[in-house]
């Protein structure tokens, strides 16, 4: 893991195509702005983990309900 020590107004580029800067610094906390193609997805790690842990949730129910499909067409 690269580790950068920024100031409020500095940035940095990753790509060519993305830019990061530090707009706030209150307390902990840090606002940062982020210009990227619209083609990058781009969200909050807690919010990336939640939706992947749901994706891998519906994908075993459906496996769930093929298995269940199987069963009861099964003669």
């Amino acid at each position: 893991m690269l580790v950068l020590t920024r100031k409020k107004g500095e940035g940095l580029v990753i790509g060519k195509d993305i830019n990061i800067t530090i707009l706030e610094v209150k307390g902990d906390t840090i606002k940062i702005g982020i210009d990227a193609p619209k083609n990058i997805n781009i969200c909050r790690q807690e919010i990336y983990v939640d939706v992947q842990m749901e994706n891998k949730k519906s994908n075993e129910a459906k496996g769930d309900l093929k298995a269940l499909a199987s069963l009861l067409t099964k003669k």
